[in-house]
């Protein structure tokens, strides 16, 4: 089979690195262009030593002239990037975003989460927010595939089964996520400069995190009930990993064990989605360098409540591992190649 020519645009950023070192190891895959701006003519392993000794092109800016043998495109890009290199899109190539520029539906929700227009409105609907274990049975109808946040996907792997099944109720789910830093890009060290970064705990966007409409957005399509859920984020003092505990109230007669024994039978045939027992006590080193996410369903003093944990790296389930799952279903690859 020959190898599939792939650019990356933005792939100097943590994602853009972590997804360099996924694809260098995929044998469908050829790295033709690697892509930037402030370090074009850099070799990428100014970024990262253990790339020193592989085989990569040196740093170009993005052109369209670029896209000439090229079957697909990664962007890792600030919010709205992707809109432009969308625009010179031809049928044969594939366009496999890791920002946020075609997750939402609606151009008014990008305009009010993100305070910019949209400006490819015309291909939002060409496109698809893929969550692979959850919405990947139209994949391959699609030229344009929009990879999911890293904290939804911590959060919509345990919710949408459960919502879908009516296990839960839906309006008073509370979510607390902490995330590794390299979540925020390399600029939080310049954003946090004065806030101990690397000692302290932060909470941020408190009620209002740009996530919000994404995780609403997936959520709806499981249920005709109004949601109501509170979501907030901290970023803590380690590099990568998130892990979300999210706090939901039960239906009438459903238990610990029925809401176990449902998102075990939903995620049985996956594998990057791992259920395990009851009331197990979860941390990200579970899951660092892996594509998996872990769910634990935890039982409380109140006997209508559980408590779940979820725990993903969030730059490679939650970003280049997601990125490479949803390449991997396109084109017929077999599924855990490279991950």
């Amino acid at each position: 089979m020959p190898k599939l020519n792939v650019l990356i645009a933005g792939s100097t950023g943590y994602i853009g690195i972590q997804l360099i070192k996924l694809l260098i190891n995929h044998k469908y895959i050829n790295i033709k262009y690697l892509c930037g701006n402030s370090s074009v003519g850099k070799k990428i392993s100014n970024y990262d030593k253990s790339l020193t000794k592989k085989k990569l092109p040196k740093i170009v800016k993005f052109s369209k002239n670029l896209l000439k043998n090229i079957d697909v495109i990664f962007t890792a890009l600030p919010n709205g990037e992707a809109q432009d290199i969308s625009k010179h899109l031809t049928k044969n190539i594939t366009l496999i975003d890791l920002a946020a520029d075609f997750r939402l539906e609606n151009s008014s929700d990008y305009l009010k989460w993100y305070k910019q227009n949209h400006r490819s409105k015309n291909l939002i609907k060409k496109s698809i927010y893929s969550l692979p274990e959850i919405n990947d049975k139209n994949l391959k109808n699609y030229q344009i595939i929009s990879c999911p946040g890293c904290y939804p996907t911590s959060i919509l792997l345990p919710l949408a089964p459960l919502i879908k099944n009516k296990l839960i109720k839906v309006n008073n789910i509370i979510i607390d996520s902490k995330s590794g830093y390299s979540g925020a890009g390399r600029a939080v060290h310049k954003k946090y400069k004065n806030k101990n970064l690397y000692e302290s705990l932060s909470a941020y966007g408190i009620g209002f995190h740009r996530h919000n409409p994404e995780i609403h957005q997936m959520l709806r399509k499981f249920t005709r009930k109004k949601i109501n859920f509170n979501f907030t984020p901290h970023l803590t003092p380690m590099f990568r990993g998130i892990l979300s505990t999210i706090y939901v109230d039960l239906e009438t007669n459903v238990t610990q064990l029925k809401v176990f024994n449902k998102l075990s039978q939903f995620y049985k045939k996956d594998s990057f989605v791992k259920i395990l027992k009851p009331d197990s006590l979860i941390s990200t080193n579970d899951v660092i360098n892996t594509n998996n996410c872990f769910i634990s369903v935890c039982k409380t003093k109140y006997k209508n409540k559980i408590i779940i944990l979820s725990a993903i790296d969030n730059l490679i389930k939650g970003g280049a591992g997601q990125a490479v799952q949803n390449l991997n279903i396109k084109f017929n690859f077999p599924l855990k190649t490279a991950l």
